[in-house]
């Protein structure tokens, strides 16, 4: 009936200190607390912004192709 929730999660769970965006997949820590009650529309507005915002703050984009994870 439900399939799995759609999530940016890379399992690298570190809060940049500058940013206040996750490292791993470029959220703020109130995005990633309300990612479960989010509306699927909120969720895919969040999941698009994410590479700008992440090359907006000067992070890598760690899930990307090609890039070393670890």
């Amino acid at each position: 009936m439900f399939g799995p929730m759609i999530s940016p999660c890379i399992d690298i769970c570190m809060i940049d200190p500058r940013t206040s965006l996750c490292l791993g997949c470029g959220r703020t820590l109130d995005e990633v607390a309300a990612w479960g009650t989010m509306a699927g529309t909120e969720r895919a507005r969040i999941m698009q912004a994410l590479p700008a915002r992440m090359q907006a703050a000067g992070l890598p984009d760690l899930a990307a192709p090609g890039k070393a994870v670890g």
